[in-house]
């Protein structure tokens, strides 16, 4: 399949910022993109006016068909699914009735779903049985893609034939995704670094100067490694885009939500709810996952405990610092 595009229609379910951003980048890489908003009189609205309030600034292709039908939608023959990681089950089990045998469904959030404690590709799965799981992560922002901005990403498929596929479908000059078929190095570093993000986001509002937040986020690429690595991801990928590159990113720019809530939290603030902070669902989700596995993640576990109002921020840097000394890694 290298080299060439088989899958020449792309259906986004999720009409926010991001799906509308991804619907972007499928029109400029050629494919026939379908934009899926489960409200009709929303799907109405953007298609008229070929824009999305929750994309400011930017129109809208009009080769994008904006649609409340999931049914025409499932047809495609590729389906990003760009719902919150906590409504990726919904979203895929109102899918399930319309989905063609073998069809790639695509993860496009970065989260673990609490209770069940199961990643993106698990979920579809489950929900899913006759699609083929796929995982979309890595550092970008719905702005710069919706405005072809150069972005690099990471696409993960267990088969290495079918995410090399899905990258030729969905890659442009401007948006290039890379393949592998570590899927769960790419699931746990999307959804490792929302949590961590909100630890950096904490020191820059609580100004603790950039000597902290560099060690800070040093130390948080060392505890995603610590899980990455207990949980069968590869090392390549934990340090490439989805990993590093991604973190480094969240933990360091505005536009990232999760930094924005550690801001405000920092600062003693009321965090806007405007916008989805992935990493305020995932935080406690990951603490638990890492304790089962007997993986040491002191900031995420303390960013979960923030959140969860059992420790106040102070005591919670207060317990870092006196952590004892130990050896880098």
């Amino acid at each position: 399949m290298a080299g060439a595009a088989p899958y020449r229609s792309v259906a986004v379910i999720g009409a926010g910022a991001w799906g509308t951003a991804l619907a972007s980048a499928a029109a400029r890489a050629g494919r026939n993109v379908m934009l899926y908003a489960r409200d009709p009189a929303q799907a109405q609205a953007i298609q008229a006016a070929r824009e999305n309030k929750r994309l400011p600034g930017m129109t809208i292709d009009a080769a994008i068909d904006v649609t409340s039908d999931i049914a025409r939608a499932a047809r495609a023959d590729i389906v990003l699914l760009v719902a919150p990681a906590q409504a990726t089950r919904a979203a895929a089990t109102a899918l399930m009735p319309h989905l063609r045998e073998g069809t790639p469904v695509v993860a496009c959030a970065k989260g673990i779903e609490r209770g069940s404690r199961k990643f993106m590709t698990e979920v579809i799965a489950e929900a899913l049985p006759r699609a083929m799981p796929a995982i979309l992560s890595g550092p970008g922002f719905a702005d710069d893609v919706a405005r072809g901005l150069p972005t690099a990403v990471t696409l993960a498929a267990d088969d290495d034939a079918l995410a090399q596929a899905l990258v030729h479908a969905l890659g442009s000059a401007t948006f290039r995704p890379y393949h592998t078929t570590d899927i769960r190095g790419v699931e746990i570093g999307g959804a490792a670094k929302n949590v961590l993000a909100i630890a950096a986001g904490i020191v820059a509002g609580r100004q603790l100067g950039a000597s902290a937040l560099a060690a800070l986020t040093t130390r948080a690429f060392a505890e995603l490694t610590r899980l990455g690595l207990a949980c069968g991801a590869r090392a390549e990928t934990i340090s490439g885009l989805s990993g590093l590159g991604d973190l480094i990113l969240s933990c360091s720019s505005p536009q990232s939500r999760n930094f924005s809530l550690g801001i405000a939290l920092g600062r003693n603030e009321r965090p806007s709810r405007d916008k989805l902070s992935e990493g305020e669902f995932t935080a406690p989700v990951l603490a638990e996952l890492a304790a089962a596995r007997g993986v040491d993640m002191p900031v995420a576990t303390a960013v979960a405990a923030i959140l969860a109002g059992t420790v106040t921020i102070d005591a919670a840097i207060q317990q870092l610092l006196a952590r004892p000394f130990r050896a880098e890694g």
